[in-house]
């Protein structure tokens, strides 16, 4: 059964999810995030996800929380269903998140348990759950350009058979999730409305980035 199939809305989709966060770490709808997970509270959470619905959701702590022990979180994250699991010999596990919907965190929730919880509202991402490719709506010459630029400066191999194949959400998510931006970035790029946007700010970070000099850190927004 396909994400879309499971969950056609928002209603279908449990209001109460537990949350993994980690900095820098980007989830878009219909993205693959695979996950080593290690840390014993995220071990119980992943047990009781699979005992359960199979849902997480990530998203990043807010970098201007005061408190790094339990900082506060990022207002918007997104939902994953776990499709793979694999248990290591060293006690850890590794995971495959498929990417559903943004949320908009609510409130925390206490109930317990060694890991957060959250509510989540979807309301504002409903298109999320709705692949219409009709609607797509981004200068894809541009941004293979942008690309095609960035992988030669950065000595890096791709395969250029599977980029002309993909759809431009397919394309846009991708490349934002495997950027190698900040976590504000990362934000940033999870944040705005429309694929066409997405693609914009990609855009525009990769040409900051390979503005920087050669030895310079990832770009960030200002």
């Amino acid at each position: 059964m396909k994400l879309s199939d499971r969950y056609p809305t928002p209603a279908d989709i449990p209001e109460i999810v537990p949350v993994f966060p980690l900095a820098g770490a980007l989830l878009l709808p219909r993205g693959q995030l695979p996950l080593n997970i290690f840390e014993p509270r995220y071990l119980a959470m992943i047990d009781d996800a699979m005992r359960g619905d199979k849902l997480i959701g990530m998203i990043q702590p807010d970098r201007s929380s005061s408190d790094e022990s339990v900082p506060e979180l990022a207002q918007i994250g997104t939902l994953g269903r776990i499709t793979t699991w694999a248990e290591s010999d060293e006690d850890r596990l590794l995971i495959t998140l498929a990417g559903i919907t943004r949320f908009h965190v609510t409130a925390e929730v206490t109930d317990g348990t060694p890991y957060r919880m959250v509510r989540a509202g979807y309301a504002d991402f409903a298109d999320d759950l709705i692949y219409d490719p009709d609607s797509e709506q981004i200068d894809r010459g541009r941004l293979l350009a942008t690309l095609k630029e960035f992988v030669e400066a950065q000595d890096l191999s791709i395969d250029w058979a599977d980029i002309s194949e993909a759809s431009d959400e397919a394309l846009v998510n991708g490349l934002s999730m495997l950027s190698p931006y900040g976590p504000d970035e990362k934000q940033a790029l999870l944040e705005v409305r429309e694929i066409g946007e997405r693609a914009e700010l990609l855009i525009a970070l990769t040409e900051m980035f390979l503005r920087r000099d050669s030895g310079g850190d990832p770009a960030r927004l200002q």
